[in-house]
């Protein structure tokens, strides 16, 4: 498949899944990252199609996806992981369990979930700016994204040392990833049965807490730091810093102060000096929990992590492949773990491969020279979608699709390929 041909099926894909309107003074649009399996309207997969719309030249339609995710924010700055707009009820038991019980009578109008996700947005509307330098649109978001980031200090970074906490495996956008299952009391490897019941017991749990976040913290049942979504936090807490410089506005030092912590301490707690790799955290303590997952070199991007460090983790995990030498990278979980199961399943992120990290380290290892690997990347996705076509995952030994269909994230391959142009440019 050519680029161009590639290209014009990702915008093809994109606004195929989308959908617009209005309901209970609301104006909604979004894209769906399947139209059959995820209808919602969700946090990071909006940051990534404005990724991607913005590599298409549609900054516009990026705006107003933007826009959409930021209408029904609280008046704390809270913006939920799911929005509901057209189709209000949850489609599985475990969204149900997602809401605020209070929201659970709310059903008949829009709502949101109790949840967060990677918080992608400061980054998503920094791209939206470097695509047509629009400062109305800046002013427009900057105090809905400075409520926000301020509302995940204030309420998940329990200890003050600039982490952030998930309180359910779906927090982090990587369900049923494999380094959760010391925390739920998982020990028997690949996923099954037992596994659900014990998310399930968690997401209950919260529930019946009615999401009270001191008392979630106090009752310790599932507090994580994550790798990816740290990462995440401190990279946006710099372009909110952007941001904030654009305007001028006086919060800028403040912002960049904050990421300085946060990665500060991700290099200090996170990472582990005999693995060579950054750990996600859980309970009280901080504890390690050591399982190779696909985030485990994802704080390289980070200006805090000495450049050694950096070198270090991507020599070993992800140029030599440590764990993670399959014919299409990257998987979600290292080959050598117990856990690990590149076929299609329920649970996911516990072997196959997604885009998303693909995407992620692309951008890295082209700012520190690595050219050819981050072109391998590129070409590793071009394969799967020229192989399988749009899919949630693939299987990183074969190629081939599994999950929901007419999937968005593999639209980020055309971001991948903008990227490397300018790069070759």
């Amino acid at each position: 498949m050519s680029d161009e041909e590639l290209v014009k099926r990702v915008r093809h894909l994109l606004h195929r899944n989308m959908i617009s309107g209005e309901r209970d003074g609301f104006a909604y649009h979004f894209t769906k990252p399947s139209p059959e399996t995820y209808p919602f309207q969700f946090f990071w997969d909006t940051c990534f199609h404005v990724f991607t719309l913005a590599a298409l030249g549609e900054v516009d339609m990026a705006k107003k996806h933007m826009r959409s995710l930021f209408q029904m924010q609280r008046p704390d700055g809270f913006v939920g992981h799911m929005s509901y707009w057209k189709r209000l009820w949850p489609g599985r038991i475990t969204d149900l369990l997602q809401l605020r019980p209070e929201d659970v009578l709310k059903l008949h109008k829009p709502h949101m979930s109790a949840l967060v996700q990677p918080p992608l947005a400061a980054q998503a509307v920094l791209r939206i700016y470097q695509g047509d330098e629009d400062l109305g649109f800046v002013k427009e978001m900057l105090p809905r994204l400075k409520k926000f980031y301020r509302w995940l200090a204030a309420n998940r970074d329990f200890e003050g040392e600039g982490l952030l906490s998930i309180i359910s495996p779906f927090e982090s956008g990587m369900d049923w990833k494999a380094s959760y299952d010391p925390v739920l009391g998982y020990d028997r490897g690949k996923a099954g049965p037992l596994l659900f019941w014990k998310v399930l017991q968690v997401d209950a749990h919260n529930f019946l807490k009615n999401y009270n976040l001191p008392e979630l913290y106090k009752s310790n049942k599932f507090i994580v730091k994550d790798v990816g979504f740290n990462t995440v936090y401190a990279q946006n807490l710099e372009a909110l810093a952007e941001l904030c410089a654009i305007l001028g506005d006086e919060d800028e030092a403040h912002f960049r102060e904050q990421a300085s912590i946060t990665g500060q301490s991700i290099l200090q707690r996170m990472f582990d000096e005999k693995d060579a790799a950054f750990y996600d955290l859980h309970g009280h303590h901080f504890d390690k929990l050591k399982v190779r997952t696909g985030t485990l070199f994802f704080p390289v991007v980070l200006k805090a992590v000495p450049k050694e460090v950096c070198q270090r983790v991507l020599e070993r995990h992800l140029l030599h492949k440590d764990g993670f030498h399959v014919p299409f990278p990257v998987p979600s979980l290292a080959i050598d773990e117990p856990a690990f199961n590149p076929n299609e399943s329920l649970y996911l992120w516990r072997g196959p491969t997604w885009v998303m990290f693909n995407w992620f380290i692309q951008e890295h290892l082209l700012e520190k020279g690595y050219t050819e690997e981050a072109g391998n990347l590129l070409q590793s996705v071009k394969q799967l979608i020229s192989k399988s076509g749009f899919r949630e995952y693939y299987d990183p030994f074969t190629g081939a699709g599994h999950g929901a269909e007419d999937f968005t994230w593999s639209g980020l391959v055309v971001d991948m390929m903008e990227r490397q142009r300018q790069h070759n440019a």
